[in-house]
């Protein structure tokens, strides 16, 4: 093959690497707003939603990184409001409340209202804004 050949492939390759990298990194960590109906599984997960007005239920794993970030995050955040409860769930641990709530990696994190309906879902390690933000609705007014 041509020399320029090889050097526009791999222009190419690098373009789109780069697209889908920036891409994944714009949308990880977001907390998408959702209002899914109640899952059966805080019961078998021990978690209480009545007892909050929001209940941040985080997934990890064992050797997760991010996981470690994001506990940091949700525990601050927690700490500073008295109505929100952090709860993190070994994801290992729970394999079919993972596949009830559609966990497809760690870290995620489920806004859980008092009502027990996942008002939001961040997938990654969310930002503390972010958190602050999509719990802001839920808090009483003060």
């Amino acid at each position: 093959m041509d020399l320029w050949v090889r050097i526009l492939i791999l222009l190419a390759v690098l373009v789109v690497a780069t697209a889908g990298g920036l891409i994944w990194r714009v949308r990880s960590g977001r907390v998408r707003q959702r209002d899914e109906g109640e899952p059966q599984v805080w019961d078998e997960l021990g978690i209480q939603p009545e007892t909050a007005a929001v209940t941040l239920v985080q997934f990890s794993s064992a050797f997760c990184a991010p996981c470690r970030a994001t506990r940091r995050i949700l525990t601050d955040v927690a700490g500073r409001l008295p109505d929100v409860h952090h709860v993190e769930i070994d994801a290992e641990s729970h394999l079919d409340a993972v596949r009830a709530l559609d966990v497809q990696s760690t870290p995620t994190t489920l806004l859980v209202d008092r009502n027990g309906r996942i008002a939001g879902r961040a997938v990654g390690q969310p930002r503390r804004d972010e958190v602050l933000a999509a719990i802001g609705p839920f808090l009483p007014n003060e």
